[in-house]
This record gives structure tokens, sequence and C-alpha cells, in this order.
């Protein structure tokens, strides 16, 4: 009888569990899914039995199809592709895995449907889509339709021919009917078919797996296409054999196929019945198996048999604990039989959790709440420690006495487990589910700092967990596989080459010339093959181990090596650099092959720690074996753990929008008049169900927080953050050997800190953990120094880091942290920020130096703009809308850098300005095209991509001004300073910038003003206030703030600049011409700094009207000097005087030309010569 439960729980884990990846599958689901769904002929079905996508004619662009022909990634603008098979009447369903959360639309199309680069799947008439991305339905139209989809969501996608109707399901709940009326009949028969973006990917399921989410579909008899599973029905029948013999009764029943098409049972159809409820009952008695299965585990041999042929790792369900999505089927109600939300919210929506505000009943409520959600965790926790208990026996290196130990195969299936889920994206059936991911990582957290610490007790010279990192010489040894991922320096095999010398010096490496030749000629032919097998047609086969996700590898790099498991390294003889090098030859062994001494290493060879730099510290750290598991656990965290912790704070945010939703209905229901019942009746009824789904939602809520936010949760993924960070530090002593750390390690730390401090919060407080403090330093060092690092070639990964220092300086408390890494690293990065623009991704650097002014510039002291205040924003907890924190400390060292280094100041000024010219200039010339597109008097429809770029813009053009502004502040000789080299001429580009803004901005019944009037959706940031006020900090601090001399030049070029106008200036403070004002103050109100007193002070507006005072009279003055012979103009420009004679030739301009002429030319502007110098030019008084 043991034999046949042993029996039993073996097939039922590695039969069932590992196929579908469900923790309590019904079996009678499982079975008559293909007697349901599988017919001997199809009807209503027309193409080929086989089910896939059609790489032969059914595709446009271009696209990465994988070798099953189900899953697919775009490699273009926007590329379409359709299934091989079509329906034309009954019900159909198919499933699509959504890989990657970018723009793409997924439905169904008819053969006519012609698609392009810009039009996809519903952008015409007879195809229809849902693109959870931007949350819309598309048939040449859109609307808003359904829900938000990540990567890991499972689309359903249905058409009823019957009815002419199409629905589309997320994550198995119903989005509702999303196009009705949809044509039928003859000459109309539907493809699944999907649009996508460059870089997104899915899988689809035309029937090769049983639906992922299957119960809604069987009150409707959806049908799927099939294909009969002839191998995994041979394992059901094996499985009723084994029940068979466990339940000793009775059963002659066998699953039979006939004709190949239909599937049928023979024998008693109510066995079935029986035996789905016994696994029913499998949920409630989980903890049992856990424990009998313990007890399996802790016979030595029973353990290694399982771990030799049982393969536990793709199948992780011992570690997992799902999370119910009926709350009464997990018995929550029974635990938290009362529910508690937040009910006090400020003004930006953001909960109140000041306890001293509540009521007693809130109060009693959520104590009781809190009660409940103690009990949920410490019944979880019991099923969590047999669960550890499970990976501690499975860890066990002390079992050698009947062959490898345990922990080794362990290892090794790890390993291979790892590289299943990295290399096979587009195979949803080999990956693990990333639930499953967050339960096993927490389990394996928890085992390998056990076993650590009991390694640092047994030795004491070792470090403790507490202090673990992985040691660099992992990187580049060879005797860690790390298949296709990318390294920062760039291929493994280039590296290999152009760092070999380093390898020799530094970590007594040295690489045999003819192994590396082998490896390039081998990467040649590979790449030769590769092109030749791509498909004529278009579609690329994408399988196996390039079918990688994208969050592991930079496009703008190539196939990632195979070095580590081809090349032969060689070894001097540690630390005796004078004595000949004595070769001894190794090679990476396949994962499945290595054994305990290729892992802990024997007899002088140090296994893993092969090739320890001199920089790392000769000192134990802990068993080798615990390394390559700690290193697998990072790797993990970066596959799909992250992204699942980001998943799950989705029901905190509905938890917080449906508190949101009931208590403004409350307040409805207190002002509703008693003469309006039926207004009253229907806000009653919308209370009803806010509450209900309240307390659903506060229940789940528990669960997740007991099982994912939890505080041991929070401190394990704080350790592995302090685990990546020692490791980085270790691999950044190395110098140039940096290159070879793998890039998830980098990601690991953005995305744990991420994490940290989003995901977490407010249930545990992040500022509470310990050391937290010197992490963030250590943190903002990494961040600091590596984002413009040149060991670092990915341009993925170096966005990464420039888009995660820019968010760590908008918090005060990350930013107080970059403040206290020494000054050398924060002059280091300062002198990166202030590197020109030319040539690399500028933005983000601009950002970051915004970020450390904002605060201190002109009316620049708020967090959401004017205009935007009654609007409720997005997410609150947005980097670009937290609270000013300017930093006194790195203003100052911008300025010490421009101030000294004249060349560079020069240089990175001219950027700015290039790149505001550039900005400002797209905004205007997209908003013409707005504009046009608005006065046509056919209907028509502004394309979304179009108007976000446009506000891209303006808010680059502002975020430049206000870099401007900054550095006119802190260093002003720059413009003001004549002999200082190039400030005349960066004065003249700054105030012919800052006349052609105002003259945009301020022309009444202009451009701007239609545009603005439209609030297109898109460019609500696009306003008056944001630019005009950047450009009169720039104005007030050249003329109000500087010296006198510095006033006067100022003052002097800004007002020979042919484009200025005074009105412009008088614009600011709602002064202009009267006739002007008049015309426009019928149809709007005029623009004024003086309406905006809770964001411009007292003192600010004075220096307005000063400012404005100073131009009126400089005006008139200069307008009663002009020259009346045209002789003395610059024969260029025609605006300025002649003020420069040139040498040799003696021909004269005015600077601004001749400056801007000898930033890209030397030739004179008249006869060609070489100018060799340029002088002052006075008329002389006779003249």
């Amino acid at each position: 009888m043991f034999s046949a439960m042993f029996s039993l729980i073996y097939f039922i884990y590695n039969t069932v569990y590992p196929m579908y990846s469900l923790i309590y599958v019904d079996l009678l689901m499982y079975l008559t899914f293909y007697l349901f769904f599988c017919t001997d002929q199809i009807d209503g079905c027309l193409g080929p039995s086989t089910v896939v996508l059609d790489h032969s004619s059914g595709f446009e662009g271009l696209l990465f199809v994988d070798d099953d022909l189900l899953g697919v990634i775009g490699h273009s603008n926007f590329s379409s592709i359709r299934a091989t098979t079509c329906v034309y009447k009954g019900k159909w369903v198919y499933e699509v895995l959504i890989s990657s959360q970018g723009l793409m639309q997924i439905g169904w199309c008819t053969l006519n449907c012609r698609f392009n680069q810009e039009e996809g799947v519903g952008d015409t008439p007879d195809s229809y889509a849902y693109d959870g991305n931007r949350v819309r339905k598309w048939n040449v139209t859109t609307t808003n339709y359904g829900k938000s989809w990540a990567a890991g969501d499972i689309v359903s996608c249905l058409i009823d021919l019957d009815e002419g109707t199409i629905t589309f399901c997320l994550n198995g709940q119903s989005l509702g009917v999303a196009f009705s009326n949809i044509k039928t009949g003859p000459g109309f028969a539907y493809f699944p078919a999907i649009s996508l973006s460059f870089k997104e990917s899915v899988a689809f399921n035309f029937g090769s797996r049983p639906l992922r989410y299957p119960s809604h579909f069987y009150a409707y008899t959806y049908r799927f296409y099939i294909i009969p599973p002839t191998t995994d029905l041979t394992k059901a029948n094996r499985l009723l054999g084994y029940l068979k013999t466990v339940l000793s009764t009775s059963i002659d029943t066998q699953l039979m196929a006939r004709d190949g098409g239909t599937w049928q049972i023979q024998g008693d159809p109510t066995i079935l019945v029986t035996l789905a409820h016994i696994f029913n009952h499998f949920a409630p008695l989980m903890i049992h198996y856990l424990r009998l299965t313990t007890a399996i585990l802790r016979h030595e041999k029973s353990r290694k048999y399982l771990s030799i042929t049982f393969d536990v790792l793709r199948s992780v369900v011992f570690f997992y604990i799902k999370t119910p999505l009926r709350v009464k089927e997990a018995g929550l109600e029974e635990l938290i039989p009362t529910t508690w939300w937040p009910t006090r919210f400020d003004k930006e929506g953001k909960d109140e959790r000041d306890t001293r505000e509540e009521t007693s009943e809130e109060r009693l409520r959520r104590r009781a709440y809190e009660r409940g959600c103690h009990r949920l965790k410490k019944r979880i926790e019991v099923v969590e420690e047999l669960q550890v208990q499970i990976l501690r026996l499975m860890l066990n290196n002390k079992d050698k006495g009947t062959g490898e130990a345990s922990r080794y195969i362990f290892l090794n299936k790890f390993r291979k487990f790892l590289q299943e889920n990295a290399s096979n994206r587009g195979n949803p059936t080999v990956l693990c589910p990333p639930e499953y991911m967050v339960c096993f990582l927490h389990r394996l957290i928890t085992a390998i700092r056990s076993y650590w610490d009991e390694g640092k007790r047994r030795s004491p010279g070792s470090i403790s967990s507490e202090d673990a990192y992985v040691p660099p010489q992992l990187f580049y040894n060879g005797k860690v596989d790390y298949f296709d991922l990318q390294r920062l320096g760039g291929l493994l095999s280039h590296l290999k080459k152009t760092l070999k010398d380093d390898l020799a010096a530094k970590a007594n490496i040295i690489i045999d010339p003819a192994e590396i030749q082998a490896t390039s000629m081998d990467d040649l032919d590979e790449d030769e093959e590769t092109g030749a097998a791509q498909r004529p047609s278009g579609a690329v086969a994408m399988g196996g181990a390039l079918a990688r996700p994208s969050w592991l590898s930079s496009p703008t790099l190539g196939r990632a090596n195979r070095f580590l498991s081809t090349a032969a390294v060689s070894l001097m003889t540690p630390r005796r650099p004078l004595a000949p090098p004595e070769k001894v030859k190794i090679r990476t062994l396949a994962v499945e092959h290595r054994t305990e001494e290729d892992i802990e290493g024997s007899h002088g060879n140090d296994g893993l720690l092969l090739g320890r730099p001199f920089e790392e510290p000769d000192q134990p750290i802990t068993e080798k074996s615990l390394l390559e598991i700690l290193d697998g656990v990072v790797m993990m965290y970066n596959l799909s753990v992250h992204q699942q912790l980001g998943k799950m704070v989705v029901v905190s945010d509905d938890v917080h929008e449906y508190a949101i939703a009931l208590k403004d209905t409350d307040e409805k229901i207190a002002r509703c008049p008693s003469r309006r019942p039926d207004i009253l009746e229907e806000l009653q009824k919308s209370q009803k169900v806010f509450a209900e789904k309240l307390n659903h939602l506060s229940r789940r809520l528990a669960w997740i927080n007991a099982t994912i936010y939890s505080k041991e949760k929070m401190l394990d993924v704080y350790w592995l953050l302090q685990v990546c960070i020692r490791t980085i530090e270790h691999a950044d002593s190395t110098g140039s050997l940096f290159a070879f750390m793998p890039e998830f390690y980098l990601n690991v730390v953005m995305n744990s800190y991420s994490a940290l401090k989003n995901y977490f919060s407010p249930s545990n407080c992040i500022e509470e953990l310990p050391g937290y403090e010197d992490t963030l330093a250590q943190l903002a060092a990494i961040l600091a120094k590596h984002f413009a690092d040149p060991r670092i070639v990915g341009t993925d990964i170096k966005d990464s880091l420039m888009q995660a220092l820019a968010s760590y300086v908008c918090y005060p408390q990350s930013l107080r942290a970059v403040e206290r890494i020494p000054e050398e690293q924060r002059m280091a990065m300062m002198r990166n920020l202030l590197a020109p623009y030319e040539q690399r991704p500028w933005a983000q650097t601009n950002w970051i130096l915004v970020r450390l002014w904002r605060g201190c510039g002109f009316g620049y002291r708020y967090t959401r703009l004017p205009h935007l205040l009654k609007t409720k924003p997005e997410d609150a907890n947005l980097p670009s809308l937290q609270k000013p924190c300017p930093s006194l400390l790195l203003q100052r060292h911008m300025a010490e850098l421009l101030s000294q280094d004249k060349d560079m100041a020069a240089s990175f000024l001219n950027s700015v300005l290039n790149q505001l010219n550039w900005a400002f200039s797209e905004f205007i010339g997209m908003i013409q095209e707005i504009q046009q597109a608005a006065e046509r008097p056919e209907r028509n429809f502004v394309d979304t991509r179009q108007l976000k770029v446009c506000a891209t813009c303006f808010d680059l053009s502002v975020s430049l001004l206000r870099v401007l502004e900054m550095t006119i502040t802190l260093v002003p000789e720059i413009f003001l300073d004549w002999t200082r080299p190039s400030a005349e001429l960066l004065l003249r580009r700054l105030a012919q910038l800052l006349n052609q803004v105002l003259n945009r901005v301020t022309a009444e019944r202009n451009l701007f003003d239609r545009v603005v009037n439209l609030r297109l959706p898109g460019l609500e940031s696009v306003d008056h206030y944001p630019i005009l006020v950047a450009v009169t900090g720039i104005l007030v601090r050249i003329l109000v703030d500087s010296n006198k001399q510095g006033i006067s030049r100022a003052a002097s070029v800004l007002l020979s600049d042919p484009c200025f106008q005074l009105r412009s200036i008088q614009y600011l403070l709602g002064e202009g011409d009267a006739g002007d004002a008049g015309a426009a103050s019928a149809d709007r109100k005029h623009f004024s700094l003086h309406a905006y007193t809770d964001y411009i002070s007292t003192e600010e507006e004075q220096k307005v009207e000063q400012m404005l005072t100073f131009l009126t009279e400089e005006s008139k003055q200069a307008a009663a000097s002009t020259p009346t012979s045209e002789d003395d103009l610059c024969p260029i420009c025609y605006a300025h005087s002649i003020s420069a004679i040139f040498k040799p030739c003696s021909h004269k301009s005015c600077k601004a030309c001749i400056n801007q002429h000898l930033m890209n030319n030397k030739d004179c502007f008249f006869c060609k010569a070489t100018i060799t110098g340029v002088d002052d030019y006075t008329k002389p008084a006779s003249s």
C-alpha cells in the first residue's frame, strides 16, 4: 500500500503539476477537457488540424517566431501575424500568454484584412482587437475597454459566430462583450491574429495545452482548437491506474482514441466524478502531503532517488502557497471575520494613517482585522516552515555514504531549471510561473542562510550570511555557466580576447590563443548559419537559447557567447608571477555532469573560486556550493520575481480605489435631497457593491500581505539587495575584470530597491530596515559611479542606471545619501552629468540636473503645475510628483566645475542651447500639425503617440530652460564675463532663444494659445506658466541680480537681437497694447504672474516689475541711438553694428556672426581666406 501511495504522490507531482503549473488540479477538468472539446471532424473550422502561426503568408513586418510556431516576438515598428486556421460558425476561444506588457493588439481578423507597419489588428473594418497596454478596444475607431495587462497575464479571446459577438477575458475574468453585430455568414471567417510593436512578445495556446482558465468557458460551451495530446493522455491513463490501486475498487476505465480525432472514455463514467472529489479535497490536506514528503526525504536513499528521477524544480509546487481568488474557498471569512480598509485620505488621495483621528468604531474594526491577519499569518508560517524543511533536506551535503551528496544533485538541477526559464520565454509549459518563483525564492533564501550561518559556527574565520556576497571570479573562470545572459562589457568571447592580459595579470588565468581563435571561428560560422537559416518569408525562427526574455539582454548587442562551455583555460601557479606559468587545461562541464569536486575543489584546486584576483581578500567565505546557489537566487529574482511583486500590488491599489469610491458615495448619500428617492436608491446600490468588493479585497490583501509582502519577505529582498551591492563592490575593485559581471546583478540592485520602496510599503516601513542609511549610501555610490562607467557597454543597462539615478535624486532621503558619498565620487558624478549632450542619452541627465535645482528657481517650488491641481494624479508616488528637495552641495560642485574648466563649460552650454533649439522647434512644428488637424471639418483623431511626443518636447524645453537658469545663477560669469572664451557668443545665443520662446508663447491669439485652449488629453502639461516662468527666471538673473557691468552687457545683447519685443516682457505682468487686451478679454483671461501668488513670491514679482521698467528705458535709448546708415550694420545679419575685424583680410562683421561662424569654419565669409584672428572694431570718429 505504501508503494502505491508513494507512486501516486510521485505521479501527481511529476505528471500533473509540472505540466500545467496549477497547485490544485481538478482531474475532472484535466480529463474531460479533451472529451468535451475534441471532435472527430471540427465543424465550423477551416484549415490545418495542427493550428500554429502562419509564418509563410499570414504576416506583415519582421517577426521572430519560435520553433513551435506558437511564440512570437515583434522585430519592427508594428508587426502583424495570424493563425493558419479560421472559424466561420460556432463558439471558439484561444489563449495568449502576455510575455511583455507593451503595445499589442490581440483579437480576430478576416482573410481580406491588409495590415502594414502603421495599421494592425483592429485598425481595419473586419478586424477586432483588445489592447491592454492602452486599455482600449479597436475596430477602426477605438474606445476604452477592459483592464491593463502585465507580463505573465493570460488573455482569452472568445468569438461567438452564432450571436455575432467578441469577448475578451483577462486571467479568467470576463471583461464584457467588446464587439457585437460582427459580420458573419458566407465570405466571413475569422483568424486569431495579433499586432505587436518592437521587442514585444506573446505565446499562443491553440489547443496543444489545456486552458489556463477553463472554468468560465464550460458554461458557454466555447470550443478550442485541438491537437490530440497523445502523450498527456497516456500519462493520465497511468495516473488512473495508480488511483485504481490506491482506491482498491473495481475500475475498468481507459481513455481511447478513435479515428485519430475523437477521444472518449470507456468504462464507468462516474469514476471521473469520484476522482474529481478526491482531487478537490487535496487543498485542505496539503500540509499532510508536505509532512509526508518531509518524512520520505529524511530517508537518504529515497531523497537521492527523488532528487535524481523526480524533477522537483520543474514543479516547485512544494514551495508555493496559492493566493486564493475566491475568499470563501480559502476559509478567509472564518479566519478574518471583520474587515477594514482606509477611510481617510489627503488632497492627493494618499492614505492618512494618523490613528489618533480614528473613531472608536474604526479603531475596533482595525484591531479586529489585524488580529485576523495575525491568525492567518501564523497558519501560513506552519506551511512555510515545512517547505523550508524540505529544501534543507535537499540541500544536505553530508549524505555522501551512498554516492553524490544531495546538495550537488540539487545544484545541478537548479542551474538547469534556471537555464530553462532564462532561455524558453516563448514556451510557457517550460517556464515556471512567476507566483511560484516568488515563494520558491523566499524558501531558498531561508535555507541558504541557515546553512551559511551553520558553516560560520563551524568555521569562525568565514563570513556570516549578513555579509554574504558572490566572489567576482565566478564571473570569468568558466566554472559557472551563465547561458545567454549578457555581461556588462559585452560578449564574453570578446572580453576573453580583449582582457586576456588583465586576466593573466590580475587573476593568474591565461587563455590559450588557439582556443580564442577557435571560438571566434565558431561564432563566425554560427552567425553565417543563422543568417542562412532565416526564412525568406520574413518570419525568423527564434527558438532555443535565442528566444530569451528582453529584460535579460540588450538588443544593441549580438548573440550571447558560448565561450564558457567550449574554451580551455590555462592557470598559472597561484601567487608565483615570476615563475614560468604551469598551464593546467580545464573546461566547463555540462551542468548535469558536474561533481562535488568540480564545485568545491580539492588538492590545490579552488573549484568555483579558481582565479582569485589580487584585490580579493584571502579569506574563506562559505561552502562554494552555497555561493553558486546564491548566484542562482539573484538570477531567479531577475527572471520573474520582481515583476510578480509589482503585479500583486494591484490588489492594494484596488482596495485604495474602492475605498475612495465608497467614501465619495457615502458623501453623496448624505447630500442627496429627500425628494429624489430614485437617486438615493441607485447610490445605495453602489454603496453595497463597493462594500462587498472591499470585504473581498481586504481579506485577499491580508493573504497577500502574509505570503508576499510580510516583514520577513521584505527582509529577504533587503538581504538580496545587500548581497548584490557587496558583489558589485568586490567586482568593481578588480578594475577591468568588472566587465565580466552579468548585467542582472545591476538590474537586481535597482529593482530590489524599487520593490522595497514601492511594493512593501505602507504595511512595512523601509526606514526601519537595519542599516538602511548605510545601504542607501552604498547604492548611491554604485549609481553615481556606474551610470557613465566606460566598462559597461550595454545600452539597456546604461539607460536603466541613468533612470535609477534620476529617480534616486527625487526623494529627500536618497538624495541625502548621494550627498554622503565621498567628495571625489560626487565630483566625478557631476563631471559626467555636465558632459556635452551630443552623442549620448541626455534627457535623463538633464532631468537629474533639474531635480537638483527644483526648489531654488524662479517660481519653481511647485509639486504639481497650477492648472493641474484640480485633477487627481494617476500615481502620487511618481518621482516627478515628489516635493522639491534641491541639493545645495551638488549645486556647489557644479559651480566649481563650470567655473574652473572653461572648455567644459562652453561645450556643455552649447550642447544645452542646441538641444533647446531642437526641442522647442519640434514642439512648435507638432502643435502646428495638431492645430491643422483640429481645424479640419471632417471628423478626425489626433494620434495619441504624436500628442505624447509633443508634450515630451515641451517638457524637455522647460527642463532645459531650468538648467540654463541654474547655470546662470550659479556661474553668471560664463555668460557675462567676456574675458572668458565664448562668453559673448553664449549670451547672444541665449538671448536669441529666449526671444524666440517669448514671441511664440506670448503673441495674442497665437498657435500656442489655440492648442492650449483645446485641452487635449495627453497635452495636460502644456501651459503658459511652466515655460514663461522658466524664461522669466533667466531674464531676472541676468538683468536684475547681476552686477552693473553684467546687466549692461545682457541688456545690450537682448535689445540688439532683431527678435526682441518689449510687448513679450509686458505680457508677463498682464500688460500689453490696449487693443489687443480688449480683443483678448472677450474669449479668455489674460496671463499674468500676479495671478500666481501661491507660487511666486512678492520679491520675485517686484524683480519682474523692476526688469520691465529697466528694459522699457533701455529700449527707448536703443531706439534713439540706432545707426541710420546701412554701412554701419553687419553685412551678414543686418541686425547689429559692425564690431569685429578679421585678420589678415580685414573684412568686418558683428561679433555674434563671426563667433558663430568660427565654431564650424575658419574661412572668411567673403574671400575664403583662413582667419587667424579677430580684433575689436570701432568706427573712427572722423567717420
